[in-house]
């Protein structure tokens, strides 16, 4: 089988290429990943696999329709992890998330078309339904994006879901709640505030920090998309959630535990503008439809996740 990852050298796509490759003992499965290598993807995060003949790294554009249309003849899935994806950059300019996230997604369709066959998973978000203040969102609820990356995840899933009901292709979309784990770019809170607290600095929290985000380690993700692949069907949306969730203070709570610190190293910042309430993702779906379970606990998984930033310190110092 052979898949290509695109911006898989990022935190979601990195983890899930060594997920995939681990699953098929290295050897079952050819593996290219195309990547731009902006600020938040690093050929260092296959440091494990680097070597690996089965592996192979281009680093190029997904907005590059003959680079595209070279990889894509040569793949039986491909996998669109390739997104600008904070929310504040989105707010200052939304610019490059338009073009990478809504063109972009539209030159890799184009590719699939001339290869029908290919299994296409689209990687999107839960923020692009917005906020809720109660209940969950299932697949079926209004898009109500928010913030510039949102909208431009959106509208990427409404091309997906055009071009498969248009040209009958073999594509689906995966919306998934907010990653935590090993690898995640220290702008994104968790890695922020682990790395900050290493440091012994301050952690800055919007607002009140009562903004309600659900959770989920990276690894139970990837278990997800390769779920979707597996058993998903074409033109069909799966929620991946985990039914963890945690107002922004208790997350900090909970890190500020782990390191023995108290409240008065909490920094509160202005809120974030047009910053959403709650995300909840409703996954029945994807338990019924594809037999998909969260494993890891949030507990366990953030003490994981700190120690992984302990051990790694070469890794982001050269990102902060």
């Amino acid at each position: 089988m052979r898949i290509l990852v695109t911006g898989g050298a990022g935190f979601i796509g990195s983890n899930y290429v060594k997920y995939i490759m681990s699953k098929n003992n290295f050897t079952d499965i050819n593996v290219v990943v195309l990547d731009k290598l902006t600020y938040a993807g690093s050929i260092d995060n296959f440091d494990e696999i680097i070597g690996n003949s089965n592996f192979k790294f281009v680093q190029g554009d997904i907005c590059d329709s003959q680079l595209v249309n070279d990889l894509v003849s040569n793949s039986d899935r491909v996998i669109n992890f390739a997104a600008e994806s904070h929310v504040d950059r989105s707010i200052k300019s939304s610019e490059e998330f338009i073009r990478t996230n809504i063109l972009g997604t539209k030159v890799l369709l184009d590719a699939v078309r001339k290869k029908p066959n290919t299994k296409f998973i689209q990687v999107s978000t839960d923020e692009v339904y917005g906020s809720i203040d109660s209940g969950s969102w299932d697949e079926s609820f209004p898009l109500k994006p928010n913030s510039p990356y949102a909208a431009s995840k959106a509208a990427a899933d409404l091309i997906v879901l055009s071009y498969q009901k248009t040209y009958l292709l073999d594509l689906m979309i995966s919306r998934c709640c907010n990653n935590y784990g090993p690898n995640q770019f220290p702008e994104k809170i968790i890695p922020l505030f682990i790395t900050n607290l290493i440091q012994q600095k301050k952690i800055p929290v919007y607002g009140d920090g009562q903004n309600i985000r659900e959770w989920i380690h990276v690894k139970d993700h990837c278990r997800g998309l390769d779920l979707i692949f597996e058993n998903g069907k074409p033109g069909e949306i799966y929620n991946l959630g985990s039914g963890i969730e945690l107002k922004n203070l208790e997350l900090t709570e909970k890190l500020l535990n782990f390191f023995g610190l108290g409240p008065e190293i909490i920094h509160y910042v202005a809120d974030r503008l047009g910053h959403d309430y709650r995300y909840s993702l409703n996954f029945k779906k994807a338990s019924k439809d594809l037999g998909y379970k969260p494993e890891i606990t949030f507990d366990s998984g953030l003490a994981e996740t700190i120690s992984w930033y302990k051990d790694n310190s070469s890794w982001w110092k050269t990102k902060v």
